[in-house]
């Protein structure tokens, strides 16, 4: 067992002008204020003195092949250097520069894996990031790389972590991981969401359970719309029961705020309390199973303030245990 002190800062938060950049241009509900708007609310929470700012790590072609196809990749770079276009059908804009932002997305949630399983933090935070939309072989979504899915087969292929814990708390359910890991046993995934009968994609239904050998490692769990705190946390009870009996080595959780109440794309009215709340549980599982291991990545959330507040619970969730000083 490991005392560590505060002085130490053991969550590491990502923030910088290329993370800032994926975006959509000014009004998208996509837009790059999300990230100043986190950071400043971070900066007034207190909080920054108590966590590592870290810079924007680019990634290189080849991670993101771990997880998607070369002619897609190809397609992304072409795109993103005219500008002109669609990468899917009609939801994600082939802004200029968007290839080059998408690879600062993948590269800081990669590099955030590489120091949590090196030691050198215990949690990371990439608010920027949980790009759980696109698959393997297309954008989708507002997403273009699908930085979930690349983390998850960096761990395999390159750390030789097999058994992951996927969480995703956005009100749009993770199809892009879902689908791509469906039959994946050794991948859990708990996936709360907006029914998919009144949100996009239109996924992510109870009886979805995983397919072959990985029957009953999936756990989608559909909300109906306008459903608020209390009735989420009395679903999470199971959802912690499932993890905890996975015991997974390395947890990843996708902490979009659009399920918050007053996003203007989304119907679920929950609080950040939940964000606190959920972080914090998989803090403790993270701490009695895989040695603290916790990456959170932000996902989506549309009203900037509601969105800076609950991701900033995210963040104040991991210093909070981690300031406990104690680790298996």
């Amino acid at each position: 067992m490991t005392i560590h002190t505060t002085a130490e800062r053991r969550t590491g938060v990502y923030g910088g002008e290329q993370l800032a950049r994926y975006g959509f241009g000014d009004g998208h509900p996509f837009g790059p204020d999300r990230h100043d708007a986190f950071w400043d609310a971070l900066a007034e929470s207190g909080l920054k003195a108590k966590i590592r700012s870290l810079p924007p790590v680019q990634a290189r072609d080849e991670e993101v092949l771990r997880f998607h196809t070369g002619p897609y990749l190809e397609q992304v770079r072409q795109q993103s250097a005219t500008g002109q276009g669609y990468l899917d059908y009609g939801d994600t804009p082939a802004v200029v520069g968007i290839y080059e932002s998408a690879l600062f997305v993948v590269g800081s949630t990669l590099d955030a894996v590489a120091r949590i399983l090196a030691g050198d933090l215990t949690r990371a935070m990439v608010p920027i990031a949980g790009l759980h939309h696109a698959r393997r072989d297309g954008a989708a979504g507002f997403c273009v790389f699908n930085d979930c899915g690349v983390a998850i087969e960096t761990l395999r292929q390159v750390h030789g972590i097999q058994r992951i814990a996927y969480v995703d708390i956005d009100a749009h359910h993770g199809d892009g991981v879902f689908y791509a890991f469906d039959d994946d046993p050794e991948l859990a995934v708990v996936d709360f969401h907006e029914d998919g009968h009144y949100l996009y994609p239109g996924t992510g239904h109870a009886d979805e359970t995983g397919t072959g050998a990985a029957r009953g490692t999936k756990l989608n769990v559909p909300l109906p719309p306008f459903a608020e705190d209390g009735q989420f946390l009395r679903l999470w009870s199971r959802a912690e029961r499932f993890i905890e009996n996975y015991r997974p080595q390395f947890i990843l959780l996708q902490c979009g705020a659009d399920a918050l109440a007053g996003d203007p794309i989304t119907h679920l009215q929950l609080s950040p309390a939940v964000h606190r709340q959920v972080t914090a549980s998989l803090c403790r599982i993270a701490d009695e199973i895989c040695e603290g291991r916790l990456l959170a990545m932000g996902g989506g959330g549309y009203e900037r303030d509601h969105t800076a507040r609950a991701w900033t619970q995210v963040v104040a969730a991991m210093v909070e245990t981690t300031e406990r000083g104690i680790e298996p």
